[in-house]
């Protein structure tokens, strides 16, 4: 198998064992980004000298060590271009800022960093991973198609083998909606329990790093490195033992007939066998959950812009400007306490179960790269502040949809545990294809 084909675990394991080197991952990295970044566009910029010193390096280090070394040592990783690197752009996919170098990392990807990843590159995203110009990045299991919004390159390059790990941003919708389209594994934990410092910043009530993978325990391992919890990862529960709500939102009518047939097999797959499960119906008081995000979004948006609007209006792109209108203080006022309340309400509801089931996106990608997809299935929870996990399942056309696990803030390490139970039955080969990758 080539080396870039390997999950991060599996890729963690190699380096240390001996069978591959850092080098090795990242020359086959760099060789897939090669083949493939013409067609698919997943990358801003990519450092290959850089990287491949760092990996050297980090090869030496493990010849020379006696001890242990960094969870992600020798791993390659993207970094949306968004968030600060310091030895690469941070462009927003803005004319704005074309080649504008921040001269130090973000706090996330220092981190990443000091457990020994290796930044490969900055994938695309759309612009300001807001309102405006989308990436041209396109979707790798179906070229003719967006890969979702507004982390595009990074779901794009993780689902085409080109790194196996890249960090995202949700504000709406923008992490696990791409990868639902994308057919690949990704997690925005509770908000707050990663620093979004050197990432720019379109709503600070909502913004969220997330990050993206090809398996549940990298996701897991990321996790960890970025001490999302404050225990150890809870084993998987026992399938006999395990309960889960299955919710369709006040949004159902928004899924394609697709998707909700898709949803409904999985739910139906899981309760054969033999898992516990309780429709959870949100009732009236989450009725306009939506409405409120995008309200605190629009409003925290204007804040965020309001030096550009003042400073460069013409260089910002149309959908950015037409966002930029005040929100009356008591409307925001009134959807800030709204989504407070809403949020212990929701860890109220949820707190019985080991995971909550919801859709990831609407159906597969639309065609084309002009519409970036719905985020209605996203933006509540992101308002609602819970980690969210995606796994990727087949819709009836062939193409990926995501099964969306949700729970209570700071269940992180429960959910990841309840979806590697969900996952386990999902990805049985026993099934019906509707339901596997």
């Amino acid at each position: 198998m080539q080396p870039n084909r390997l999950t991060l675990t599996e890729a963690r394991a190699a380096i240390a064992e001996g069978s591959i080197t850092s080098e090795d991952l990242v020359r086959a990295c760099l060789a897939r980004i090669a083949e493939r970044e013409p067609a698919v566009r997943a990358f801003a910029a990519v450092n290959a000298e850089g990287a491949l010193a760092a990996a050297r390096n980090a090869d030496k280090a493990l010849l020379l060590s006696d001890g242990p070394l960094g969870p992600l040592h020798g791993i390659p990783v993207g970094i949306k271009d968004v968030i600060d690197t310091a030895d690469l752009p941070t462009e927003h996919n803005s004319i704005i800022y074309k080649g504008f170098r921040p001269g130090q990392d973000a706090a996330c990807v220092a981190t990443l960093r000091a457990a020994g990843a290796i930044v490969l590159g900055k994938t695309e995203t759309i612009e300001f991973a807001a309102h405006g110009r989308n990436a041209v990045t396109r979707n790798p299991r179906d070229l003719s198609r967006t890969p979702g919004g507004s982390s595009s390159g990074s779901a794009a390059a993780v689902a085409d083998q080109m790194i196996p790990v890249a960090l995202g941003t949700q504000t709406g919708g923008s992490l696990i909606r791409p990868a639902s389209f994308c057919g690949i594994f990704g997690m925005k934990p509770t908000f707050g329990t990663v620093s979004t410092e050197g990432a720019k910043r379109f709503s600070s009530s909502l913004d969220t790093i997330g990050w993206y993978t090809r398996s549940l325990e990298d996701l897991a391992l990321i996790t960890e490195v970025f001490e999302v919890s404050d225990a150890s990862l809870p084993p998987p529960p026992p399938l006999h033992s395990v309960k889960l709500a299955w919710c369709r939102t006040p949004y159902w009518d928004r899924a394609t007939a697709g998707m909700q047939a898709t949803f409904e097999a999985a739910v139906a797959a899981l309760r054969s066998a033999g898992a516990t499960l309780t429709e959870l119906d949100l009732g009236e008081a989450f009725a306009d959950v939506n409405d409120l995000k995008e309200r605190i979004m629009r409003a925290e948006g204007r804040v965020a812009f309001l030096n550009l609007q003042r400073t460069v209006p013409h260089l910002l792109s149309p959908g950015i400007r037409a966002r930029m209108e005040r929100t009356q203080d008591r409307l925001l006022l009134s959807a800030l306490d709204r989504a407070a309340l809403l949020r212990t309400e929701f860890d109220r509801v949820a707190a019985p179960f080991d995971a909550v089931i919801t859709p990831a996106a609407t159906g597969i990608a639309p065609e084309g790269l002009s519409f970036a997809g719905d985020p209605i299935f996203n933006g509540m929870w992101t308002l609602l502040h819970v980690p969210c996990i995606t796994l990727p399942l087949l819709e009836e056309s062939g193409l990926p949809v995501g099964l969306q696990l949700v729970g209570p803030r700071y269940n992180d390490g429960k959910i990841l545990a309840a979806a590697a139970t969900v996952w386990g039955i999902l990805n049985s080969p026993d099934l019906d294809s509707l339901i596997r990758r």
